[in-house]
Order: C-alpha cells, then sequence, then structure tokens
C-alpha cells in the first residue's frame, strides 16, 4: 500500500466550502502520479514514447464532508493486475476516519498503433508484488 498526504484546496470546493465531486479524482490522480514515481522510478510513463495508461473507468463513494483546507491522508492499493491493465483504490481518510474512497482501472494503450497492449513486464511485476491480498470468503 501507498500512502501520501494531500492538502484540500479553496479552488478545489463548491461554493458551500465542500470538496467539488470532480476534484477527489483529481486527488486521486495526483496520488496515483507519486505512486507510480515510487515503484518504478526511472520511467516517466505520462510522456512514454511506446505506451500510454489511461483510465478506462473511474468510480467514487463520499462518506463524510471533505472541505477546504483540510488535510488528508490518501491510499492506494493495487486491487487488480491483468496482462494489459490494472484497477487502483484510494481511500481517503482525516484521523484514521474514512471519508471517501475511489477506484480507478488503467489500460495499456500501444502509442503509435492506439491499440490495447500488454503492460510492460517491469511494470506488472511492480504492481504484482504491490496486490491487495484478496480475502478467502
Amino acid at each position: 500500500m501507498f500512502h501520501t498526504k494531500e492538502r484540500l484546496s479553496f479552488y478545489d470546493c463548491d461554493p458551500a466550502g465542500i470538496i467539488f465531486y470532480a476534484s477527489l479524482l483529481k486527488i486521486a490522480h495526483t496520488a496515483y502520479e507519486k505512486f507510480l514515481a515510487q515503484i518504478i522510478p526511472n520511467r516517466n510513463f505520462f510522456f512514454d514514447e511506446e505506451l500510454v495508461l489511461p483510465i478506462i473507468h473511474c468510480e467514487a463513494d463520499y462518506y463524510k464532508p471533505l472541505k477546504a483546507f483540510d488535510e488528508i491522508d490518501v491510499s492506494v492499493t493495487v486491487k487488480e493486475v491483468k496482462d494489459n491493465s490494472f484497477e487502483l483504490n484510494y481511500k481517503f481518510e482525516i484521523d484514521k476516519k474514512l471519508y471517501a474512497e475511489a477506484k480507478t482501472v488503467h489500460v495499456c494503450v500501444d502509442k503509435m498503433k492506439f491499440e490495447k497492449t500488454n503492460l510492460p513486464k517491469q511494470l506488472k511485476s511492480k504492481l504484482d508484488e504491490k496486490l491487495m491480498p484478496r480475502i478467502r470468503e
């Protein structure tokens, strides 16, 4: 699991001072960028010449209001890794209390052909290492 802290800015909020729904996904993406930089520091996937990792699905649940200037603990966990895609889950907490959760699903796309392709071996290996253990039912 990867952890980072983010401070909610005034511009992230609606007129009531509560987080604007899309701002949560912006914060999730910032955590995702930091997570990738940590697990593969020698490759910048955002300016890669061979591939891109677009988000093909995202969702969020809001449990408590996040407000301007809140200090948020953001955790990123790898939920699923496939040959050409992966899912990340995010928890947004303050003082160990859950305020929101989000999920993003990314697919690996060949930049020249713009077709789905396999994840690079190094990335897949690092994601597999971070894979959240499945809870047996």
